[in-house]
């Protein structure tokens, strides 16, 4: 039942691992965030691989979703600190979310709860092909919706990873355990057989 519980509570942490980043997913095509959709896309694949790891007893794959959540955990810290412009970071100068290749921002930032867009015409400010708009009434700031969706995946990120560690670390206690069961085997090992106690007598004609 022990065992149950914890493969049980990782599979749990990894469904809401994945609603979470189908969520997250949507928003950032929508945004056209290209450097979100490419780890939304690897963390997705991840996950899918600590499920089947999970279910089937693979501690090694469980061990490749453990180190690939670290990666995660380090990728929205490093969200966080863009939205926040921790440093020289700048979302006025870096536009690392689309590659540098678009002027894109968040999809928040244009439909975040109560927000009231209003484009600016004839503006010289605007690249070709561009239009420049103000937003105002937002009860929350794109920058921190963003980072309150990035903290949701470092702390789902976090108890996957401690989950994975506790059931990979059982998956190879009983895989050890089998291999000492099944040991006897490879020496040669032979189960005493049994004689008969009947006694044998010569028969004379």
């Amino acid at each position: 039942m022990g065992r149950c519980n914890g493969r049980c509570t990782l599979v749990g942490f990894c469904c809401l691992q994945l609603v979470a980043a189908l969520e997250r997913q949507i928003f950032d095509f929508l945004g056209y965030q290209w450097a979100p959709i490419l780890a939304n896309f690897l963390h997705i694949m991840a996950v899918i691989l600590g499920i089947f790891g999970t279910i089937q007893y693979r501690s090694r794959y469980l061990m490749m979703y453990a180190v690939w959540l670290v990666l995660w955990v380090g990728w929205n810290a490093f969200i966080i600190c863009f939205y926040l412009e921790v440093g020289r970071l700048s979302q006025d100068r870096d536009f690392i979310m689309t590659f540098n290749t678009s002027l894109h921002r968040s999809w928040w930032m244009e439909n975040g709860p109560g927000c009231l867009v209003t484009p600016v015409l004839n503006s010289n400010l605007a690249p070709e092909d561009h239009h420049v708009i103000t937003v105002s009434g937002c009860l929350l700031d794109y920058q921190y919706i963003e980072v309150v969706s990035s903290a949701t995946q470092i702390f789902l990120a976090l108890f996957g990873f401690v989950y994975a560690c506790y059931v990979s670390k059982v998956f190879l206690e009983e895989e050890d355990s089998f291999d000492f069961i099944g040991g006897f085997d490879s020496y040669g090992y032979q189960a005493p057989q049994k004689t008969s106690h009947l006694q044998l007598q010569p028969l004379y004609t």
